[in-house]
């Protein structure tokens, strides 16, 4: 017996949907405790700490556009590379700017916020969320 939950909805389920959530946790908790380690100005990182999500802004000119916003900012892609370069140039703002935009990213893939498709915000690979968590 197959799961076609996945393969209709474009969302993870059952034990993958559980790790790739557990995964978000570890993160955050990692990134957060490297930053305790690292000794960063705890004001900076409750300022910095929601940034990412300035990119929901991106979904009042529409469903695609907030979602390719959302994903930008919620990708490991660019806090990896900025960590990289601050780890390179020896840059302390760089690296905090990372660790906080990294552990912002875990925590929210822990909560159930994955990336988004196009359909709609509620719309992730990690299920659905929101009201109507039923597929449409």
């Amino acid at each position: 017996m197959t799961d076609t939950t996945a393969e209709t909805t474009g969302a993870a389920t059952g034990g993958v949907r559980t790790l790739l959530r557990l995964e978000g946790l570890v993160l955050f908790v990692g990134m957060t405790v490297l930053y305790y380690k690292w000794e960063g100005s705890w004001l900076i990182y409750v300022l910095l700490f929601l940034v990412p999500d300035l990119s929901f802004a991106a979904y009042l000119i529409s469903p695609r556009a907030g979602a390719i916003a959302y994903n930008a900012a919620h990708t490991y892609m660019a806090p990896v590379a900025l960590m990289t370069l601050g780890f390179a140039g020896e840059g302390p703002l760089v690296l905090s700017i990372a660790m906080i935009w990294l552990a912002h990213i875990g925590i929210d893939r822990a909560l159930g916020y994955g990336l988004k498709y196009s359909r709609g915000f509620g719309f992730t690979h990690l299920g659905r969320i929101g009201r109507a968590q039923e597929p449409a």
